[in-house]
């Protein structure tokens, strides 16, 4: 679980590779869900939020960048 304080400490090159792996993970467990292999299913809600909360912030940075 990523915190944001944690996250907003990233530059915005950390911050896309943060999106990418979580992607990634995420793609990984739907795999595990779709086969009957997933034991946790709250790892999945908990990596769409990740996901969420990486993203927001990525495009918090990218907005303050620009002005």
């Amino acid at each position: 679980m990523s915190k944001a304080s944690e996250l907003r400490a990233k530059d915005v090159a950390g911050l896309e590779k943060e999106v990418n792996d979580l992607l990634k993970v995420h793609f990984g467990l739907r795999m595990q869900k779709a086969t009957q292999q997933l034991a946790n299913h709250q790892t999945l809600g908990q990596t769409r939020r990740d996901i969420a909360r990486a993203k927001t912030i990525l495009a918090e940075k990218k907005k303050g960048a620009a002005k």
